[in-house]
């Protein structure tokens, strides 16, 4: 029953940067692996990068290390993904999810909670 919200998604050019933030409600935010997942056009949902409770371990999906990054602030509940270099086939819709355990955090299945989405959109 965490609440979680994104904002920050928007319309961008190629090359742009843009960071996603999720707000989560809650005390225990600090105990919830964290996960950010995107949908494309016409594509399933995939994983994009997660981030352990106390922000010690981060994982990417491999072809956006480098340009993606996940962040926390477990005193305002919020998890950050700062996206760089972007391109058009980062269009997408991303969502934001908490996982109760560390495992299986490559797994949308395995989240608990999830938000909304915020469309992201890179022109070329």
């Amino acid at each position: 029953q965490v609440q979680l919200v994104e904002t920050g998604g928007g319309l961008v050019q190629a090359g742009d940067s843009l960071t996603l933030s999720c707000a989560a409600s809650g005390r225990t935010f600090s105990t919830y692996t964290m996960g950010w997942f995107r949908q494309a056009p016409g594509k399933e949902r995939e994983f994009v990068a997660t981030i352990t409770g106390d922000g010690s371990t981060t994982d990417y999906i491999d072809r956006l290390k480098g340009r993606f990054t996940i962040s926390r602030d477990n005193a305002k509940n919020t998890v950050f993904l700062s996206m760089n270099s972007l391109k058009p086939e980062d269009t997408a819709i991303y969502y934001c999810a908490a996982k109760t355990s560390i495992l299986d955090r490559f797994r949308e299945v395995a989240y608990n909670y999830w938000g909304q989405g915020t469309q992201v959109t890179v022109s070329s």
